[in-house]
Formats: C-alpha cells, sequence, structure tokens
C-alpha cells in the first residue's frame, strides 16, 4: 500500500510540502514497477573502485540523513520531499560526501522517471540493507519530491558524533525515536566507514564493512578503546589501531538506559536484526 493519506509522513506531506504534492501529482501517477527499481539498486552496489567495494553503506547514509531532519513539533524535514537537492541542506556539513550517493542513484532516477526522489533514495538504503546480510525492511511507495530549496529543513537537524547522550536524546527525540529505536539504529554504524575529508573521522568501525550483522555491538563490548593520538578530532581506537569509534559510539554503552538495548543485541543478532528492521522502516516513514 502506498504511503498517501498516512502520518507521520503527513498525509504526504502536510505542512510545507501540499504545494510540492500538487505540483507532482501527474509525475506520481506514472507507472513505477517498484520490483524492478530494486533490482536495479541491488544490481548496482557493488563496485570494487569504490570504498570497501560496495555503495551500499554510502546508500543507507543518504536514507537516514534524508528521513532524520524530521521534527515533530513543526512537522517539517522528514523522508519525503528529497530536499537533499537543494542548498541548504546539500550543504550541510553533516551531509558532505553525499553528493555521491545522490549521483549513484541518478541512473536509476532516469530510468525509472516515475519514481520520485523520496521513494527512491529510501528504497535504496532498504535494498542495500538487505543485500548487504541485513534484515528485509518493510518499505512502502508514495513519498513526493519538494520543487525548489524553500522545502529544506533548517540545517543543524542531524547528530553531531562529538556529543554524548543527552545531545543524542535531543536530536532522536525530536523525531519522535524512543532510547531503544536510538541504539538498534546506532547499529548500522556496522557498515561502512568515516572519512577525514567528509566529516573528519576516520575509519572502519568493524573490519566486515560491507556485511550487516551485531559485529558493531560485540566490538563496542569486547574491545578496550582507547583516545587516538592524531591531528584530528576525538575519536577512539582499538589497540590494532585499525578500527575506532566516535564519542557518540561510546555513549551506546556508557549510558545505563542505552546500555541495556546495547548489551541484548551484542549477545542476540536476531534481537538487533528484528528491532532495527521497525525502527529503519519508522526512519524512513518520518
Amino acid at each position: 500500500s502506498a504511503l498517501n493519506g498516512r502520518t507521520p509522513v503527513r498525509a504526504l506531506l502536510g505542512a510545507g510540502a501540499a504545494t510540492a504534492t500538487v505540483a507532482l501529482a501527474a509525475e506520481q501517477k506514472q507507472e513505477v514497477d517498484h520490483e524492478a527499481v530494486r533490482k536495479a539498486i541491488a544490481e548496482s552496489l557493488d563496485d570494487l573502485d569504490y570504498d570497501d567495494g560496495s555503495f551500499g553503506p554510502i546508500l543507507v547514509r543518504l536514507a537516514w540523513h534524508s528521513s532524520g531532519t524530521y521534527s515533530v513539533f513543526d512537522q517539517k524535514g522528514g523522508s519525503c520531499g528529497a530536499t537533499m537537492r537543494f542548498a541548504p541542506e546539500a550543504s550541510d556539513p553533516a551531509n558532505a560526501g553525499l553528493e555521491v550517493a545522490r549521483s549513484h542513484l541518478e541512473p536509476i532516477k532516469q530510468q525509472f522517471p516515475g519514481v520520485s526522489y523520496s521513494d527512491l533514495w529510501t528504497l535504496a538504503g532498504c535494498v542495500a540493507i538487505e543485500e548487504m546480510g541485513g534484515p528485509k525492511i518493510e518499505w512502502r511507495p508514495g513519498r513526493t519530491d519538494a520543487k525548489c530549496k524553500h522545502c529544506c529543513p533548517p540545517n543543524g537537524r542531524l547528530p553531531d558524533a562529538s556529543r554524548n547522550a543527552d545531545h543524542l536524546r535531543a536530536i532522536f527525540y525530536r523525531m519522535g525515536i524512543s532510547d531503544q529505536e536510538i541504539v538498534a539504529l546506532s547499529g548500522a554504524h556496522v557498515l561502512g566507514r568515516c572519512h577525514v575529508d567528509r566529516s573528519g573521522y576516520d575509519g572502519p568501525w568493524v573490519r566486515s564493512p560491507t556485511t550487516f550483522s551485531n559485529e558493531y555491538f560485540r566490538q563496542l563490548y569486547g574491545t578496550q578503546w582507547r583516545i587516538r593520538e592524531w591531528n584530528g578530532p576525538l575519536q577512539y581506537q582499538n589497540p590494532q589501531k585499525d578500527l575506532m569509534m566516535l564519542p557518540t559510539d561510546l555513549e551506546i554503552i556508557r549510558d545505563p538506559i542505552f546500555a541495556e538495548y546495547s548489551k541484548v543485541y551484542a549477545e542476540d543478532e536476531s534481537k538487533f536484526f528484528s528491532d532495527f528492521a521497525a525502527a529503519f522502516k519508522k526512519l524512513i516513514e518520518l
């Protein structure tokens, strides 16, 4: 079933995006074979010349960052609109590097012009998770695209990796995300790596950054994390110096409430998969 008429995707999209919904109504009426779109995304993921050999991790990041701007207070931002196509959202430092993901998906958008960017970006995140061994994410079409920069949410709505648990709660509670969902979603750090020229941070969280698993949580608990001595922002490294954690990552085990969930996920991968799938579905429908 489509998302149309549903909250919190704001009866698609509700306040602030009604004009975009009307303006693109004709485009959205085009028939889209979403299974064919899904297949095209899956076939595009592997590339030995890119990063760790897959575009999967950065597509997950695109889906998350394009959805994680939602606010329950003004009901703006979120997965509808694909406003990262415009400045100022495209130039938000938190979105550095995501032009790679957007450009990667552009040929698929051209192949399937009836699919909205909003649907394409969120579906790509789900397909990437599944293709990298993660849980199947329930995904539904129906998001529409904004037409101009005036629909962009304000910058600064995404998490700052240098901060603490209170900051994480402030960011995610604004979206209507619970403590348990914060921890589950943090498990996506099992994928990909940080790049100095994007976030300022450097390195992968795990040794298999294109495989979805509970390894992120197992590393958090099973490793002695030490402050990395380098000419960069505060981050932590393992004794072998090949893995890293961000300050917000360690909050997932230091905060007593977050730790209740992260301990479970470190020990029970199936529970993590189940909770992550539910939390990610909620995220991409904000």
